[in-house]
């Protein structure tokens, strides 16, 4: 077990909360809207330093000055995350490890996990910036510096865009000496995020048809597509592309090449999965992934990661519940529930 407790105060909606994780798997029970969600996103704050879905001003429970996040470890170790008013008079997050404060939660004390949210199963008919979300966590998950080129990757897409918003293409010249800098850049991170998604893609397809196998007991394929805009490219050519459509993006107030639209694709017996695969199956296939996404946690990392499953059993049949129990039986593991299941 790697969590034995948590408290929070003024957390969205709990003034107050309290639990102790006295087994390696534990269920929160709630009806919908009492926060259940909330506890889940808040131990993913501790272990991972961010939030899953929101900025700590939506976080902040409404008329409270701050909040507060006490995890405390089996191992003996605390972490606290405290966001509030600071000496400057701006709302700040800080991290209290130990006896040392930090703007961020240093790597070395982040733990992987492995998240599971409902919409997670509907993945496979989702938009293509959905599906990009939900593999940058997961290989975010697995590789540190994955998660930092993507971080500079976005706040250059962004520097970028803001430039292409403030002039027209009357500016061409005078733009097109200006962003020459953020091409390089984003050529440079564009490329590194390729790699290592293509890498990532390559060793779950390696397993996800035998671990799709194991869960549905039939003989179908699973593969995921990863789909480049555009045909494969260096790093030179992925400059030049930038710098080609620059009056192109000019017009249109936003960079159009580029990682930031690549796309995933979900092939079931060589067909794309959205139509050929029957709801069943499509639950089968993202717990297959889940399944591998904590083998290789375990693979890369030598930690069996912190399992989270918001509300996700009232969703699968009692098959792949028992998939859920028997894959993640190494694992410390936290259920939000309406009711308590059998």
């Amino acid at each position: 077990m790697v969590i034995k407790s948590i408290k929070l105060k003024n957390f969205r909606c709990h003034e107050e909360f309290d639990f102790e994780f006295k087994k390696k798997t534990s269920v929160i029970v709630g009806e919908n809207g009492s926060g259940k969600t909330s506890v889940l996103e808040a131990i993913y704050e501790v272990l991972r330093g961010k939030s899953f879905r929101a900025t700590d001003g939506d976080i902040l429970k409404r008329e409270s000055d701050f909040y507060r996040v006490e995890v405390k470890f089996s191992n003996g170790e605390r972490v606290v995350v405290l966001f509030g008013d600071s000496e400057s008079g701006e709302k700040k997050k800080q991290f209290l490890v130990g006896d040392k404060k930090t703007a961020r939660l240093p790597k070395k004390n982040r733990y992987p996990v492995v998240l599971f949210l409902p919409d997670d199963l509907h993945l496979v008919s989702s938009s293509p910036t959905r599906k990009r979300d939900f593999f940058d966590r997961i290989l975010s998950e697995i590789d540190d510096s994955y998660s930092s080129t993507l971080n500079r990757y976005e706040k250059t897409l962004r520097q970028r865009n803001d430039l292409l918003k403030k002039y027209t293409e009357d500016d061409f010249e005078e733009v097109s000496s200006v962003v020459f800098s953020w091409n390089l850049l984003l050529a440079k991170y564009g490329m590194e995020i390729r790699k290592k998604r293509e890498k990532f893609i390559a060793e779950m397809n390696e397993r996800l048809t035998k671990t799709y196998r194991s869960i549905a007991e039939n003989e179908d394929e699973v593969f995921v597509l990863y789909k480049l805009q555009g045909e494969e490219v260096s790093e030179n050519e992925y400059f030049k592309r930038l710098e080609s459509e620059l009056r192109r993006d000019l017009i249109l107030g936003h960079t159009g090449f580029g990682v930031h639209r690549d796309g995933y694709e979900f092939l079931f017996n060589g067909s794309d999965a959205n139509g050929s695969a029957s709801r069943g199956e499509v639950r089968s296939i993202i717990l297959a992934m889940k399944f591998i996404e904590a083998e290789l946690i375990f693979e890369k990392t030598a930690k069996r990661p912190v399992v989270l499953l918001d509300d996700v059993f009232s969703e699968l049949d009692e098959m792949r519940q028992k998939a859920l129990t028997r894959n993640f039986k190494d694992n410390q593991v936290i259920i939000t529930s309406v009711e308590m299941s059998e």
